[in-house]
């Protein structure tokens, strides 16, 4: 257990890897699971604003499970790591997709970001996921990656962009539809 915040050992442009290895702090692998770590604390903004009981179980679920993609990629790709993404974790993202959009109803054209406070906070982790996506497929083009942490966070991105409707909906103007001859304000 570390017994204070700062150790001083980063002081020199590295980091420790959770199998205790040190890489560069600008390494691809701290960059995919620090990305991870932004689109998780967007979460957790999100809920901090989020009404709907059911909504914010999906999304503590998430939060578990985002922290545990950031776990396994903290690990070096020699090490094994200790946390894995299941199956049933990805299937279980999908089943909260497939309820959240039933709540929701089908999208009738490109929803802009934005909404009440939970609906836009979701957007921005939903953005920060799919940036997380990018840089793990960029790290695995180097070495490897869990195919399973590839899919989660995948399927996180798009339970967002539901969970953000479905909370525009409940607490927000619902969807925001682009217009691409949007009205100059008067």
């Amino acid at each position: 257990m570390v017994s204070k915040i700062y150790t001083r050992t980063g002081d020199d442009g590295t980091t420790s890897l959770a199998d205790g290895g040190r890489v560069a702090k600008c390494a691809p692998r701290i960059e995919a699971y620090g990305t991870i770590d932004e689109a998780n604390a967007f979460v957790g903004a999100a809920r901090a604003f989020a009404d709907d009981a059911r909504l914010d179980a999906i999304l503590a679920f998430l939060q578990h499970r985002l922290y545990n993609c950031s776990t396994n990629v903290a690990c070096s790709a020699t090490a094994n790591s200790p946390v894995s993404i299941s199956d049933d974790d990805i299937a279980f993202l999908e089943r909260a997709i497939d309820e959240l959009e039933e709540r929701t109803g089908p999208i009738r054209g490109f929803v802009l970001p934005g909404g009440g406070r939970a609906g836009a906070l979701l957007h921005v982790a939903r953005t920060a996921c799919r940036r997380a996506e990018r840089r793990l497929f960029a790290l695995s083009e180097f070495e490897p990656v869990d195919a399973n942490v590839l899919k989660f966070v995948n399927r996180a991105s798009d339970l967002l962009f539901a969970a953000a409707r479905c909370s525009n909906r409940d607490d927000g103007p619902g969807d925001v539809l682009w217009d691409k001859d949007a009205p100059f304000p008067s």
